[in-house]
C-alpha cells in the first residue's frame, strides 16, 4: 500500500527521499491526484507515489485545507463530499479505495469499508497485491450474502446471532448491509429489539471491537478534541444515549452503546444514509446500577450518575462542540435518556440544533401511523375514540401529545380541547386533576377531572376506551381481566403493547389475541409470531419506530432541513399510514410488512421534505421536481465497486 509515514515521492525538482508525514503535511491545497508507480525495493513494502496539484506548489501546501475539501461541491443528496467517486459513478465505474492512502495487500483486506473477500476479482487482485492471500476461487456478492445467512442460521441463541452479525460489520461493511437489506424481516430483531437489549445487558463481556465515540466526564473541557478524533469528518446524523433507560431495561451505563450502533446500522440499511456519515455516541457519566457498580468487566465509569449542573455542562459542552464540528444541519437522535432528561433536552435545544427524541417523537409518529391505518378497520376519525395508556414516561405522553395534534389538525379544534379523549395511567393510577400539585410537568397536560382511579382494569371500565395503549415497560400488565374488560366495550378493540423487549411487552399476541375471542387488532415493539385461534391464523403488527426513524432523518439530510417542526412528523405519519394494504388489512396488520422498507423509507423521505419545504425549514434548493425519485438517488447501495 502507499504508506503516509514512509514513502518517496515524484516532483518537479526530481526524486525525493523516505519521508514522514505530518497531520498537516497530508493536506493539500486544490485538486490532485495519486499514481501508483510499482513496489520499490524497500523492505517495508512502500511504492513511489505522485502527487500533483493544479496551482499550488508541493512546498506551499496549507494546514487549513484537508483532504476531504479538494471539491467544495456537495453531491445531489447533500451528504457527505463525494470522496470516492461513487455518487458520481454508476456501479460498472471504478472507483479508488483509498482514505488518506490507497489500500492494498493484507491492509485492503483488514480494512471493512474495502474489504470484499472472495469477491475480488483477479484484476483486482493482481493491481493490490493480494495474490497470494485470497483462496483462488471468486465468488459474487450474491454467493456470499447466501452464505453468510446460512452461517446466522446455524446459530440457536439470539445473541450468538447478533455477535456473529457485528463481526461481520467490523469485517466487511457493505457484505454486513447487503445480508441485512437482503433479509431485513429476520435479521432486524437480531441487529435490534428484542436482542440488543440483551446486548447491552452484556456489552461488557461481549465487548471487542470499540464502536462509536465515548465521552466520559474525563472529557469534560475537552469534547471538541474528542470529536475531532473520529476519523469520518462530513457527519449528517448522531445517535447519542447516556444509558440511563436502555429499553425497558432501565440504567445500563456505558454499555448502552449498542443502541445508537443498532439505530444507525438501520438509518443506513432502511433509509440508505452512507455509513461514513452515521455517528453513535455514548455520555458516560456513571451508573446507579450496582451490579454494574460491581462488574470487573464493565467498561463504563465505576461511580454513581452525574446529575443537576455536572450533567447540564456536559451535555451544553457536548452540544455546542458537535455544532462547532458537523455543522448547522446534523441530526442530532437522541435515544433512551431518563424521563427526566429527554423532555428537557429536547425542550431546550429544538430551537438551536436539529434535534430528534426518537422515544418520543419517533415513538408517536409510528403509532399515530398504526392508529390512523386502523381506522380502515373500525371506522369513524381519531377525534372519535377514546384513548386510555398504561405508561406516562417519554413515548406515553409524546404518542398523546402527536395524537392530539392530529386531532387538532383535523377538527380545527384546540390542542388543549383535542386532549380530552385522551387519558393515561401511571405507577400511581389514573393522572387526575387531583393530583396536579404532585406531576411531573410533561404529564400536566393530561390531568383531567376525574375520580383518583387505581387499577387499570377499574379505569377501563370507567374511561370506556376504544384504544388501549402500553408503554410502561411492565410485562405482562395487560392481564386477562383487562383485556376482556376493553373487548367487552368494543367489537374491535384496538390493542398496542409497544414496551420493549420482549420480555417487558405489556401482553403477549396470543394473550391478545385468545383473551378477546379473536377480535382484536393488535400491534406490539418487539416481534410476536403469528396466532392460530379458532382457525384462523392472525399475523401481528409491529409498531417498530425503524418504519419512521430511517426516512425521517433521510428527508431533513436530502433537504438540508435546520430544525425539525411537529408538522414533519405527522408527514411520516400520514406517509407510513398511506403504504398499508387492503392484503395488509386482510391479515388484521395496520404496518406494512419490512419486506419493501426502503421503498417505504423513500416515501416517508420525500413527504417529510415536502412539508420542510412548505415550512421554509429546508435549505436544500432549489426542491427538486420529484423528491421520492431524488430520495431513491440519495440512499446508499451495498453492492461492491470495482477498484482500480
Amino acid at each position: 500500500m502507499i504508506s503516509s509515514n514512509r514513502c518517496a515521492f515524484l516532483s518537479n525538482s526530481g526524486l525525493g527521499g523516505s519521508c514522514n508525514f505530518s497531520a498537516a503535511q497530508r493536506r493539500v491545497s486544490g485538486p490532485f491526484r495519486v499514481v501508483c508507480m510499482a513496489p520499490s525495493n524497500d523492505k517495508n513494502g512502500s511504492v513511489v507515489m505522485e502527487i500533483e496539484t493544479q496551482s499550488t506548489p508541493l512546498k506551499e501546501i496549507r494546514s487549513n485545507s484537508a483532504v476531504a475539501d479538494v471539491n467544495d461541491n456537495e453531491i445531489s443528496s447533500g451528504g457527505p463530499q463525494d470522496v470516492y467517486g461513487e455518487d458520481k459513478a454508476t456501479e460498472d465505474h471504478f472507483v479508488t479505495p483509498w482514505s488518506v492512502s490507497v489500500a492494498s495487500g493484507y491492509t485492503l483486506l483488514r480494512d471493512p469499508h474495502f474489504n470484499k473477500g472472495l469477491a475480488f476479482t483477479e484484476k483486482e487482485r493482481d493491481a493490490h497485491y493480494l495474490r497470494g492471500l485470497l483462496p483462488p476461487t471468486v465468488i459474487p456478492q450474491e454467493t456470499q450474502v447466501k452464505k453468510m445467512i446460512q452461517h446466522i442460521r446455524q446459530y440457536q441463541v439470539p445473541l450468538q446471532k447478533y455477535m456473529a452479525m457485528m463481526d461481520l460489520q467490523e469485517r466487511n461493511e457493505r457484505l454486513f448491509y447487503k445480508l441485512l437489506i437482503d433479509h431485513v424481516e429476520e435479521l432486524l430483531p437480531v441487529v435490534y429489539t428484542p436482542t440488543v437489549g440483551e446486548a447491552c445487558q452484556k456489552y461488557g463481556s461481549i465487548f471487542i471491537h470499540p464502536q462509536g465515540l465515548y465521552i466520559s466526564l474525563k472529557e469534560k473541557g475537552k469534547i471538541l478534541e474528542v470529536l475531532r478524533n473520529w476519523p469520518e469528518k462530513n457527519i449528517q446524523v448522531i445517535v447519542v444515549t447516556d444509558g440511563e433507560r436502555i429499553l425497558g431495561l432501565g440504567d445500563l451505563g456505558c454499555q448502552g452503546m449498542g443502541i445508537p450502533v443498532g439505530k444507525l446500522s438501520l438509518y443506513t440499511a432502511l433509509g440508505g444514509v452512507r455509513p461514513s456519515a452515521c455517528l453513535p455516541i455514548t455520555i458516560d457519566v456513571g451508573t446507579n446500577n450496582e451490579k454494574l457498580l460491581n462488574d470487573e468487566l464493565y467498561i463504563g465509569l465505576k461511580q454513581r450518575r452525574a446529575t443537576g449542573q455536572e450533567y447540564a455542562e456536559l451535555m451544553h459542552e457536548f452540544m455546542s462542540a458537535v455544532k462547532q464540528t458537523y455543522g448547522e444541519k446534523v441530526l442530532i437522535q437522541f435515544e433512551d435518556f431518563a424521563n427526566h432528561n429527554a423532555f428537557d433536552l429536547l425542550e431546550k435545544y429544538r430551537s438551536t440544533h436539529l434535534v430528534f427524541n426518537d422515544d418520543i417523537q419517533g415513538t408517536a409518529s409510528v403509532v399515530l401511523a398504526g392508529l390512523v391505518a386502523a381506522l380502515k378497520l373500525v371506522g369513524g376519525n381519531l377525534a372519535d375514540h377514546r384513548f386510555l395508556f398504561l405508561g406516562a414516561g417519554e413515548a406515553g405522553t409524546g404518542i398523546a401529545e402527536l395524537i392530539a395534534l392530529e386531532i387538532s389538525k383535523q377538527t380545527n379544534v384546540p390542542v388543549e380541547e383535542a386532549r380530552k379523549n385522551i387519558w393515561l395511567v401511571d405507577s400511581k393510577g389514573l393522572i387526575v386533576s387531583s393530583r396536579k400539585g404532585s406531576l411531573q410537568h410533561f404529564k400536566k397536560p393530561w390531568a383531567h377531572e376525574h375520580e383518583p382511579v387505581k387499577k387499570l382494569v377499574d379505569a377501563v371500565n370507567q374511561i370506556k376506551p376504544t384504544v388501549l395503549i402500553g408503554t410502561s415497560g411492565q410485562g405482562r400488565a395487560f392481564t386477562k381481566e383487562v383485556i376482556e374488560a376493553v373487548s367487552s366495550i368494543n367489537e374491535k378493540p384496538i390493542i398496542l403493547s409497544l414496551s420493549n423487549p420482549t420480555s417487558q411487552s405489556e401482553c403477549t399476541a396470543e394473550e391478545a389475541y385468545s383473551w378477546s375471542q379473536g377480535r382484536a387488532i393488535f400491534a406490539s415493539g418487539s416481534p410476536f409470531p403469528p396466532v392460530e385461534y379458532a382457525g384462523k391464523v392472525f399475523v401481528p403488527g409491529q409498531a417498530n419506530n425503524a418504519y419512521i426513524f430511517p426516512g425521517f432523518g433521510l428527508g431533513l439530510i436530502m433537504s438540508g432541513t435546520i430544525r425539525v417542526h411537529d408538522d414533519l412528523l405527522l408527514a411520516a405519519s400520514e406517509a407510513l399510514a398511506a403504504e398499508v394494504s387492503q392484503e395488509n388489512f386482510d391479515k388484521g396488520l395496520i404496518f406494512p410488512p419490512f419486506t419493501n422498507i426502503r421503498k417505504i423509507s423513500a416515501k416517508i423521505a420525500a413527504k417529510v421534505a415536502a412539508k420542510a419545504y412548505e415550512l421554509g425549514l429546508a435549505t436544500r434548493l432549489p426542491q427538486p421536481k420529484n423528491l421520492v425519485e431524488f430520495a431513491e438517488s440519495c440512499m446508499y447501495t451495498p453492492a461492491y465497486r470495482n477498484y482500480r
